[in-house]
């Protein structure tokens, strides 16, 4: 009797952390590799002006300034980030509607500061 309580009880454990490991797996979120882009800022320029993405396609800008410190605001993904010289700053982007979205400089950089525009277009 002793001996098929414990079969019992160990068949119970096994099947209990099967079902756990099933649950755990299917829970677990799917990464996408994350395109990087490499966008470099100087006095009145981003080059690429304009960048493609893909719908649904995670991507990484990595922004880098060539001079001075530029800003970098696209409006409609809310997002805002500051390039300083010598370093590069990280944006994480997840474009989920197909459109044309412009991103221009916000720090005062020189006489064709307003002229410091980009596009991203999204397809998809």
């Amino acid at each position: 009797m002793k001996s098929i309580k414990r079969a019992l009880i160990l068949w119970s454990v096994l099947a209990f952390a099967a079902v756990g490991q099933a649950a755990a797996a299917e829970a677990l979120p799917v990464v996408q590799h994350e395109r990087v882009i490499q966008v470099t800022a100087k006095v009145s320029e981003y080059s690429p002006h304009e960048i493609i993405l893909k719908k649904g396609e995670p991507v990484i800008l990595e922004l880098t300034s060539q001079d001075r410190e530029h800003g970098f605001r696209l409006p409609d993904f809310g997002v805002r980030a500051d390039i300083k010289p010598g370093q590069v700053t990280r944006v994480r982007l997840l474009p989920q509607r197909v459109g044309r979205f412009a991103f221009a400089c916000d720090v005062f950089c020189g006489v064709d500061h307003e002229e410091m525009v980009g596009e991203i277009v999204v397809v998809d």
